[in-house]
């Protein structure tokens, strides 16, 4: 063979080769880039992707940064009232306690809304009046349809929630279903509580920021034997008893405000005590409408002013 003849006949020459050596060396790590790649790839495809991490809901243009909710007491409401300007009753015992927060706030800020509800608590002789037992669903109904409107729309908004009489009897049923996690509403979304006068008050329960009570809510006594002592027969008035789990993870951020003279919420344990005062729960106990003059359920102060102060501190941190 002659010098410069490749084997198959043809002319080679050293530059020549040093191409296609090269060329060799390229195709060779492109091989090895795509193998490297592609086990790379391999490991990084199948390992576990971590979750995105889950944005703070954030409240929509025009929502308060606080939502006050009051329930008014028996005879203080119906259901055709104003929420924001309650007329119906105008002496009506949380108006002094609404009534100073919405001087005070700007609503856009801070919404004061009064549940508006049959609020009654018909007697024997009344055919035209609505049972406890309606008047107490219907109220708790809109209460709890309020709270889950408002943190459907605004999910940030914080809940400030009183009630007064049969309004404190709603007021905390809302109030334990949200802390043992019944109700769809965040228990962090909940500022406090406090209830005045709470048919179904028992010590232990919520926190009693006045004197010491030896009773309990008229509905605990009359509970397990009301109806049998004909104290409430024939009124479709179903006494609950006391609510058998608290107010869950909201009991360190209720109140319990009662007068120790005042059967509604601090009657005697013993329900025959109870047979004299019959149906007149309210006419024989004058001391029940009497929370915003009552000097001895708070001392230094009325249960009234005492919630309007207790609130405007809770609604001052929430806005700072």
């Amino acid at each position: 063979m002659k010098e410069g003849l490749s084997m198959w006949g043809k002319e080679t020459s050293p530059q020549h080769g040093k191409k296609r050596s090269v060329g060799i060396i390229v195709l060779t790590l492109l091989v090895v880039v795509v193998v490297v790649g592609a086990l790379l790839w391999n490991v990084v495809g199948n390992r576990p992707q971590s979750k995105p991490a889950k944005t703070a809901a954030v409240n929509p243009a025009g929502c308060p940064m606080v939502e006050v909710l009051a329930v008014p007491g028996t005879w203080e409401s119906e259901p055709n009232d104003d929420p924001f300007h309650p007329h119906f009753r105008r002496n009506a015992m949380l108006l002094n306690v609404t009534r100073p927060l919405q001087q005070h706030y700007d609503s856009s800020r801070v919404r004061v809304y009064t549940i508006p509800y049959l609020a009654q608590f018909r007697n024997m002789n009344s055919e035209h009046e609505a049972s406890y037992d309606d008047s107490r669903e219907q109220g708790k109904d809109r209460l709890a349809a309020e709270m889950s409107r408002m943190n459907q729309h605004c999910p940030q908004t914080k809940f400030l929630l009183t009630g007064f009489s049969q309004g404190a009897v709603i007021a905390g049923d809302v109030a334990s279903d949200i802390g043992n996690s019944r109700l769809t509403i965040p228990d962090k979304n909940m500022l406090g509580v406090a209830l005045l006068a709470d048919g179904r008050r028992v010590n232990g329960q919520g926190i009693n920021p006045g004197k010491p009570l030896n009773g309990q809510g008229l509905e605990v006594t009359l509970g397990p034997m009301g109806s049998g002592l004909g104290i409430i027969s024939g009124t479709d008035a179903t006494m609950k008893g006391r609510r058998s789990d608290g107010f869950g993870v909201l009991n360190e951020r209720t109140y319990q405000l009662c007068s120790e003279k005042d059967i509604v919420c601090n009657a005697s344990k013993n329900p025959v005590t109870l047979i004299e005062k019959g149906h007149n729960f309210f006419s024989n106990n004058p001391i029940h409408s009497q929370y915003n003059t009552n000097p001895d359920v708070v001392p230094g102060t009325t249960a009234t002013r005492w919630i309007v102060q207790w609130m405007e501190k809770l609604i001052n941190t929430a806005l700072a």
